[in-house]
């Protein structure tokens, strides 16, 4: 009988621990705070987030400010995300330099995971995000090889429009386009360009870089705004079948103008891998896991070419839901 009892009381206090466990994970909410909510590229890392909520238990608020450009106003969706006390915070920083502190003190009280883009500020537990570097240098090498296929050789005037001035990302695709570029000495960097966030603007700057310049072969849109206003250009003044665009990241809009031929390649992250891995290494470092300080989540080259691969489609047309 005391063994039954003591069996009894074994699985009493297993059950009750379950319970526990159950609920406190139940509780666990984990913020993800990105440079804003509308885009398409930030509805994918959020769709990312909110699955690794569903699989792991925890509550995921989605928070953002209005723009790209607003860093004050992620800096107090930062200090609000803080207050309440939440188990981890997983953010991409709008700006380099002025997001730093903020996050070194909000770092003082919970576990800070990086997405995207950096900050200066040593405080992250881990920090996932594109090799940007490389992804600038993947986009020099498809420029190169756009050119080639349109004009019969590698050589011209190209350009660089950047979207905004201090964004680590950005900054970190402009540095590797420039040195792969030296790869190829017949390609001249004539003209390099940083707009204000807006496609607009992305569409004069464009717009302009091709009135002002004959000679241009080749243009690098870092950026997803940015690729959409010179994308627009392209279209509109019919040299898609002797300028080569390239662009970064993917909408349906981007996608379009890749079909038609107005962009010829894309440089396509994996937005949905970085917002779920971004939740599920924050949930782990809540635990005091070891977690990496650093994860690259990939990028890759799409075309007119290899669009309608399976790997493809999955990056330019994942689900939301």
């Amino acid at each position: 009988m005391k063994t039954v009892a003591a069996a009894a009381l074994l699985l009493s206090t297993a059950l009750a621990s379950l319970a526990t466990s159950q609920a406190s994970a139940a509780e666990t909410t984990i913020p993800i705070i990105v440079k804003d909510t509308t885009s398409n590229y930030w509805q994918i890392v959020l769709a990312g987030a909110r699955r690794a909520g569903k699989d792991l238990g925890v509550k995921v608020p989605e928070l953002g400010a209005q723009s790209e450009s607003d860093i004050d106003g992620q800096i107090t969706i930062l200090e609000n995300a803080v207050s309440g006390k939440p188990a981890a915070v997983v953010i991409s920083p709008t700006q380099f330099a002025a997001l730093g502190k903020p996050i070194t003190e909000a770092a003082k009280s919970v576990k800070i995971i990086g997405i995207d883009s950096g900050a200066d500020s040593k405080a992250f537990t881990s920090f996932l995000t594109t090799d940007n570097v490389q992804g600038g240098r993947g986009a020099a090498d498809a420029l190169a090889e756009g050119i080639k296929q349109k004009t019969g050789k590698v050589e011209g005037d190209v350009a660089l429009i950047t979207s905004l001035p201090g964004v680590g990302s950005l900054d970190q695709r402009a540095q590797g386009f420039r040195e792969e570029l030296k790869k190829y000495p017949g390609l001249k960097l004539t003209q390099d360009k940083v707009a204000d966030g807006q496609a607009t603007t992305g569409l004069n700057i464009m717009t302009d870089v091709l009135t002002a310049d004959p000679k241009l072969v080749g243009v690098f849109a870092s950026n997803l705004i940015m690729a959409q206003g010179a994308g627009q250009a392209v279209a509109e003044n019919k040299v898609g079948d002797k300028l080569t665009l390239i662009g970064f990241d993917s909408d349906p809009k981007l996608v379009g103008l890749l079909k038609d031929g107005s962009i010829y390649g894309l440089i396509v992250q994996d937005p949905f891998r970085m917002g779920y891995d971004g939740i599920k290494t924050a949930l782990a470092a809540s635990k005091g896991e070891t977690v990496p300080a650093s994860v690259d989540t990939g990028v890759n080259v799409i075309t007119k070419a290899n669009m309608g691969s399976a790997r493809s489609q999955e990056l330019l047309d994942p689900k939301l839901n």
